[in-house]
């Protein structure tokens, strides 16, 4: 060994090769290297199949899903009062006295009455529903309305030719009496105030 090691007893120097040690940090790094990559592609992947990163609406999530909520309550509609419309109380069948008390009960409730007797040939018996209101074109959103709430399911009609404000109640075969008085105020106040539209509102971050 050229005098460099000295051989005592009976053991000998074991020689060892020398570590490589820069192939094992060079393994280590490309280690490292792939799995980060494959990891960022694996995430990427979730993103994708899950909605592109959104937070779920987990417990302390954000929830997305649209609030629904009223507006605010419209204003009241400008319908004429029961005591402003002169109605023409007419009976199409062929039960008597059917016009008169019809008649009788609307004044109660306070509309004007004007003429009270049996229907033209043009409806006598031809009016198979519970009743038809008839009036001028401009009592279609007006008078019409307010006198069927008090006789509801009656047909309404309106004729251009017509002239006056007077609305006509012709009562039918299937008539078999006004609405109720507390149901008939119930729906003129809701026709007077209609219910608030709802509306979604998308909530902030979504």
């Amino acid at each position: 060994m050229g005098g460099k090691y000295r051989i005592t007893g009976n053991r000998y120097p074991r020689m060892r090769r020398p570590r490589r040690r820069g192939r094992l940090v060079a393994v280590g790094i490309a280690s490292v290297v792939v799995l980060g990559v494959g990891g960022w592609g694996t995430l990427q992947l979730i993103d994708v199949f899950t909605g592109g990163g959104r937070k779920a609406s987990a417990a302390g999530g954000t929830d997305c899903a649209p609030a629904t909520g009223a507006s605010p309550s419209p204003r009241a509609r400008a319908l004429p009062e029961p005591r402003t419309i002169t109605v023409n109380v007419l009976n199409a069948t062929t039960r008597s006295g059917l016009a008169k008390k019809t008649a009788d009960e609307l004044k109660k409730r306070g509309f004007k009455i004007g003429d009270v007797g049996n229907a033209t040939k043009e409806y006598d018996k031809k009016v198979k529903g519970t009743g038809l209101l008839l009036g001028p074109a401009s009592a279609l959103d007006t008078a019409l309305p307010v006198l069927g709430t008090q006789l509801p399911g009656a047909e309404r009609r309106t004729e251009a030719a017509r002239k006056g404000t007077a609305v006509d109640l012709v009562i039918g075969d299937a008539f078999k009496d006004l609405a109720k008085k507390p149901d008939a105020d119930r729906a003129l106040t809701e026709l007077a105030t209609p219910e608030p539209a709802p509306t979604t509102k998308k909530k902030k971050g979504c």
